[in-house]
């Protein structure tokens, strides 16, 4: 019995996302954990996860587009060009220097959560946040946020239709 509880205590808390290979290979995975969705980012070897819904409206970060801006590793929300840390999930935007007629990236903070990824044999894990403060991503992980996101589905599945009609 003990040497049983030592096998499972590695593992408390981890989900198995994948084989490594495969997770390289998608380059972008989504799972739901816990009733959370993650997104599973492999980039250059390194492997990040975060919620899967951009903290700004709910855009679907799985579709955005990858970009190192001020040394920092992003995500791009494909709906309104958010940028998002993978690794913190920190929002970056660009702005003015006061008094200086010069523009560099400044930081909001961090705004989406981010997950602990950890690879063990080929086997890739996601452990949960455990970070008790609410993060801006986490609304669309809620009811309120799942309803707004479906509901921005479908307008945008009707005026898809409504221009084919064209």
């Amino acid at each position: 019995m003990k040497a049983m509880e030592e096998k499972e205590q590695p593992t408390a808390g981890l989900h198995f996302v994948g084989k490594k290979d495969e997770l390289i290979e998608a380059k972008r995975s989504f799972r739901t954990i816990e009733g959370r969705d993650i997104l599973i980012v492999s980039h250059e070897d390194v492997f990040y996860a975060l919620d899967s819904y951009c903290y700004h409206a709910g855009g679907e970060l799985q579709y955005g587009d990858i970009e190192d801006i001020n040394g920092k590793l992003c995500i791009i929300c494909p709906n309104h060009k958010y940028k998002i840390t993978l690794a913190e999930g920190e929002g970056l935007y660009k702005g003015k220097v006061p008094r200086e007629n010069v523009s560099r990236w400044f930081s909001k903070g961090v705004k989406q959560r981010t997950h602990t990824v950890t690879e063990t044999n080929g086997d890739v894990y996601v452990k949960l946040s455990e970070d008790c403060d609410y993060i801006d991503s986490d609304y669309y992980q809620g009811e309120k946020g799942k309803a707004e996101r479906a509901a921005a589905a479908e307008k945008k599945a009707a005026e898809q239709e409504s221009s084919d009609l064209s």
